[in-house]
C-alpha cells in the first residue's frame, strides 16, 4: 500500500515536466522528429509506470490476502489449541474419575477377597463340623431310640412330681412312675438298672402312703353339711301337768256350783300358770340362736373338709371334735338323726387323713444324669431344651 502511494507523485511530476517541455517545444518551433521521439518515450514510460502500478497493486492485494490468510490460520490454530486444551482438561478429569473408580473397585475387590477368605474358612469349619456330626451319627446308629426312651422316661418322672406336689394325686403319680420304669425296662441296658432301682423305691414309698382318699372324706363331709338343717335342737318344751284337774263342765243343773268353779279356774289358769319343776332350768332358744348354732356346726364341718383335702390331720381332728361337742350339747341327742350324725363324725375322727408326701423323687436326679450322658453330649447344646 505504501509503495503505491509513493509512486503516484512521481507520475504527476513526469506529466508536469512533459507538459512544460511540450509548451517550450511549441514555442521554439523545433522539428517534428524529436517530438515524436519524446512522445514515444513518454508512452513507454507511462506503460512501465502502469505496469509497475499494477504490479504494486497486485503485490499489495497479495500481501493483504496473505495477511488475512495468516490471521485466519492463526485464529484457527488458536481455536484448535483452545479446543485441544479443553479436550485435554476433559481427558484429565475423566482420567481422574477413572482413577477414583479404579481405587474404589480395588478397595471393593479387596473387601470381597477378605469376605471370600472368611467364607472359605467358615466353609471349611462347617465342613469339619459336618464331618464330625456325620461321624457321631454313624457312631449313634442303634442308640438313638434308646436315648429317646430315656428322655421320655425323664418326662414321665417330671410329670409324676407335678401330680404329686401340685395336685396331691398320688395314684396318678404312681402310674406315671410305673410307665417310666416300663420305658427303661424296654431298653435292656444294664446301665439303667440304678435308675430303675430308684424308681422302684419311689413307687414303693408312694404305695405305702395313707390309702384313704381325701376326696372321699371331703364328699362325706359335704353330704353331712347338707343334712344340718334337718337336725333338731335341744330347746325348751312345756312339760305336761299330770296333776291338772278335769275342767269338763257337767250337764246336770245340780252341779252348777262345780261348773262355776271350773270356769273360774280355767279363766285364771289361762292368765297365770304357776308350776314347780325340779332340775336345771334351760332358757328358750330364739330363731337367731338356732340359726347361728347350725351355721357354726356347718362351718366346723367345712373346716374339716378343707383340712382333709390338704392332709392337715391336726385341723381336721380339731374341727370334727368341736362339731361333735356342739351336737352333744346343743342338739337333741335322743333323736336318731342326731345320734347317727354323732356316729358319722366319730367314724371320720377315726379316719387318718394325714399324707406325708416325700420332698423329692429319688429317681429324678440319676435319670437327669443319664440323659445328660446319653443325649446331650451327642447332640450338643441343642438337646438342652429336652
Amino acid at each position: 500500500m505504501a509503495n503505491n502511494n509513493e509512486s503516484r507523485p512521481q507520475g504527476d511530476e513526469l506529466v508536469t515536466v512533459s507538459a512544460e517541455k511540450e509548451v517550450i517545444d511549441s514555442k521554439t518551433d523545433t522539428p517534428s522528429s524529436p517530438k515524436q521521439a519524446k512522445s514515444s518515450g513518454n508512452g513507454l514510460l507511462w506503460f512501465v509506470v502502469v505496469i509497475l502500478f499494477l504490479i504494486v497493486l497486485s503485490m499489495a492485494g497479495a500481501g493483504y490476502w496473505y495477511y488475512m490468510q495468516q490471521q485466519t490460520a492463526q485464529q484457527q490454530t488458536l481455536n484448535a489449541q483452545q479446543k485441544n486444551a479443553s479436550d485435554l482438561n476433559a481427558m484429565v478429569q475423566e482420567r481422574n474419575q477413572l482413577n477414583a473408580k479404579l481405587d474404589e473397585i480395588t478397595k471393593s475387590n479387596n473387601a470381597l477377597n477378605n469376605t471370600l477368605n472368611a467364607l472359605q474358612s467358615e466353609n471349611e469349619t462347617l465342613a469339619l463340623q459336618a464331618e464330625s456330626a456325620l461321624e457321631q451319627i454313624k457312631n449313634m446308629e442303634g442308640r438313638r431310640p434308646a436315648d429317646w426312651l430315656i428322655a421320655e422316661a425323664d418326662y414321665l418322672v417330671r410329670m409324676a412330681g407335678r401330680k404329686l406336689w401340685l395336685e396331691n394325686d398320688v395314684r396318678t403319680a404312681i402310674l406315671l412312675l410305673v410307665n417310666a420304669d416300663k420305658r427303661l425296662k424296654s431298653l435292656a441296658d444294664p446301665s439303667v438298672l440304678p435308675v430303675r432301682a430308684a424308681l422302684a423305691e419311689d413307687i414303693q414309698t408312694l404305695q405305702q402312703l395313707n390309702p384313704v382318699s381325701p376326696s372321699s372324706v371331703a364328699l362325706a363331709l359335704t353330704g353331712m353339711v347338707a343334712q344340718i338343717d334337718k337336725l333338731p335342737l335341744d330347746t325348751f318344751e312345756k312339760p305336761k301337768d299330770v296333776d291338772a284337774q278335769d275342767n269338763t263342765l257337767s250337764e246336770s243343773t245340780d252341779d252348777w256350783k262345780a261348773n262355776l268353779a271350773k270356769v273360774w279356774d280355767k279363766l285364771v289358769g289361762d292368765l297365770f300358770t304357776v308350776k314347780t319343776i325340779e332340775g336345771p332350768v334351760e332358757p328358750v332358744l330364739s330363731l337367731e340362736a338356732q340359726y347361728l348354732l347350725k351355721e357354726q356346726l356347718r362351718l366346723q364341718l367345712m373346716h374339716a373338709q378343707s383340712a382333709a383335702l390338704k392332709g392337715d390331720a391336726g385341723l381336721y381332728n380339731q374341727s370334727l371334735q368341736y362339731a361333735q361337742t356342739l351336737l352333744i350339747e346343743k342338739f337333741d341327742i335322743e333323736t336318731s338323726q342326731v345320734t347317727g350324725f354323732v356316729n358319722a363324725i366319730q367314724n371320720l375322727l377315726n379316719t387318718d387323713v394325714s399324707r406325708p408326701l416325700p420332698s423329692e423323687l429319688k429317681a429324678q436326679k440319676p435319670l437327669e444324669g443319664l440323659l445328660d450322658n446319653r443325649v446331650k453330649q451327642v447332640f450338643g447344646q441343642g438337646a438342652s431344651a429336652l
